[in-house]
């Protein structure tokens, strides 16, 4: 993800998947799953959809140190393991959204596959639309049908990782750290699409706790 996040994210990402929380591990895990089954609950559950909107904006406005708090050391199959992974994506693309929007374009590009129909951006997106894109899966995980929500986002994970594989080509013969940092934002990408297509299955087999 990118190295650097303007306030009020207040770590950088490297940091994301290494936060510990002071609690034990034991306590940490009934939390983390009853917090982000109570969330999605609570959400669904509300017809105005003020609370889906104060959730959407709840990263944006205070920073990830709240939900790491919470889901960070979730297993990454698990509902608050895959919640935490969405919220990872929001932050990422408003942090860079120049970089994120050329990292998709070069994957819907390179990736001949339907990822990039699956996620839904317009072709080509512009920064603001993959902000709006990566909004909507939030909110379609909330209020829409929860398995194609994390369906939609493993696709996008998917196109941003072939880009960022693209990239890292590119500049491997005159910028080596460059390409070495994208090369590990496509594995990190790749396997949060793993991460949530798996969760996606688990969740229409209603397994996923």
């Amino acid at each position: 993800m990118p190295e650097q996040f303007h306030r009020p994210v207040r770590r950088p990402p490297a940091a994301f998947d290494n936060i510990v929380g002071e609690a034990d591990p034991a306590e940490q895990s009934r939390v983390a799953h009853a917090t982000a089954s109570a969330l999605l609950e609570r959400a669904r559950s509300d017809e105005s959809g003020a609370v889906t909107s104060r959730l959407l904006a709840f990263a944006a406005e205070n920073g990830i140190d709240e939900i790491a708090e919470l889901w960070s050391h979730a297993p990454a199959r698990s509902l608050p393991g895959a919640l935490w992974r969405l919220y990872l994506l929001q932050i990422a693309v408003r942090s860079d959204a120049p970089l994120t929007a050329l990292l998709y374009e070069r994957g819907r590009v390179e990736l001949h596959t339907a990822d990039a129909a699956i996620a839904g951006a317009p072709a080509p997106a512009d920064p603001g639309e993959l902000v709006d894109l990566v909004d909507a899966i939030l909110r379609g995980v909330f209020r829409g049908d929860f398995s194609v929500a994390l369906e939609r986002a493993a696709a996008y994970c998917r196109v941003q990782a072939s880009g960022a594989t693209h990239a890292a080509d590119d500049y491997e013969p005159t910028e080596p750290q460059r390409s070495s940092d994208l090369t590990r934002r496509a594995l990190r990408l790749t396997a949060y699409a793993e991460d949530l297509a798996a969760s996606a299955a688990a969740w229409r087999r209603g397994m996923l706790t």
